[in-house]
């Protein structure tokens, strides 16, 4: 006998051929769409196609073949598994998404010659769900702090339309080698990668430039503390987010942050008992919700972070804003000018023969 399934909250938008993926791996792509030719798969009454997205709330109905067969699990080649887990490392979690505080040194993706990165760790994270969370932005390798996760394909749809609609304000802190000459200000400089590297890891670099290939890029900065003329606690946060966008116009100002051998040469060595890592944190981020409302999440400095902050006579558990958090702008609403009128003894006004639209223009005099 057919049976209903409804489409859960997890799965809306994802496609019916990855659907029966996720649910009956062991059921073949062969099988199933001559299931589909014959009408024996069908959404809400109708009939169905590998490729239609389901939608939250959806009925599916499920001919026995499916529903009274073992093709819920499928045979798996044991996969290489990496050793730790991403659990020690959450900040917040809910049904549709998970803040982790990357540690430094560990890798986003993978890439050559990387044997552990958090994609690959991903499963740790599952907990109750039955599918795999999903990245939906990065963090270079030395870099720590703020990594925002989706449970689920449409919280990743919707986190990701976040970022590209700049619908997120995301407080870096660095520790940098030299004090900017301006407390406060943006700094603006196209960005160009550089040619002969490669595009992973530790090989790929950027630069300052002014070609025509090169993608705009700027960032906000607000100098929070000073130890002397060497070192200073910069707030920075990307309008952009272009690849080491931070690390290269920090060292743009002829501020490198320090570690940052890369883009700060010999200037970004620490001294004395400073550890020799890169001192950048992804501190904050303020984005738009999945379900709805705003997700404000920090993280706390890594040891390093604190331990060269606690020399320098720094707070490292300040509060994570050193800007307001920014709302995103609203499309600009066209204004209209009514003309003023004169008003009668009764308070009546007389309504306006005209709406004028714009800029209101001084009338001219009559000659």
């Amino acid at each position: 006998m057919d049976r209903q399934q409804r489409i859960g909250r997890d799965d809306d938008g994802i496609r019916l051929d990855r659907w029966f993926k996720r649910h009956y791996p062991a059921l073949t792509h062969s099988r199933l769409e001559k299931l589909l030719r014959t009408g024996q798969v069908r959404i809400d009454g109708s009939r169905a196609k590998s490729n239609d997205r389901l939608a939250s709330g959806q009925l599916l109905r499920l001919p026995p073949l499916v529903t009274e067969s073992d093709l819920t699990e499928k045979p798996r080649a044991a996969a290489p598994v990496m050793q730790g887990s991403l659990q020690d490392y959450v900040l917040y979690m809910d049904a549709s998404v998970i803040v982790i505080n990357k540690p430094p040194g560990l890798a986003t993706q993978g890439g050559t010659g990387l044997t552990k990165h958090v994609d690959g760790m991903l499963d740790t994270l599952m907990y109750d769900k039955k599918q795999r969370p999903r990245l939906v932005h990065r963090l270079d390798r030395d870099t720590s702090g703020v990594l925002v996760i989706a449970r689920s394909v449409s919280a990743a749809a919707a986190l990701a339309k976040s970022l590209q609609d700049r619908d997120a304000s995301k407080i870096y802190w660095a520790l940098t080698y030299g004090v900017p000459s301006k407390r406060k200000g943006t700094i603006k400089g196209a960005l160009l990668k550089e040619g002969g590297l490669g595009v992973h890891g530790r090989d790929e670099k950027m630069t300052v430039s002014e070609d025509e290939d090169a993608k705009p890029a700027m960032t906000d900065y607000m100098v929070m503390g000073v130890a002397g003329d060497q070192f200073a606690w910069v707030a920075a946060k990307p309008v952009t987010g272009r690849t080491h966008q931070i690390r290269v116009h920090l060292a743009s100002i002829g501020t490198p942050i320090v570690g940052d051998f890369k883009y700060g040469g010999a200037d970004a060595k620490p001294k004395g008992a400073i550890a020799d890592k890169l001192h950048l944190h992804a501190r904050a981020i303020d984005i738009a919700h999945p379900d709805g409302g705003r997700l404000e999440v920090s993280a706390p400095v890594p040891p390093h972070f604190r331990a060269s902050f606690e020399l320098l006579g720094f707070n490292p558990d300040a509060e994570a804003e050193a800007f307001s958090f920014k709302k995103p702008k609203k499309k600009p609403v066209e204004e209209v000018f009514v003309p003023k009128k004169t008003v009668k003894k009764t308070g009546e006004k007389k309504p306006p023969k005209k709406l004028r639209v714009g800029k209101q223009q001084p009338r001219k005099k009559k000659k």
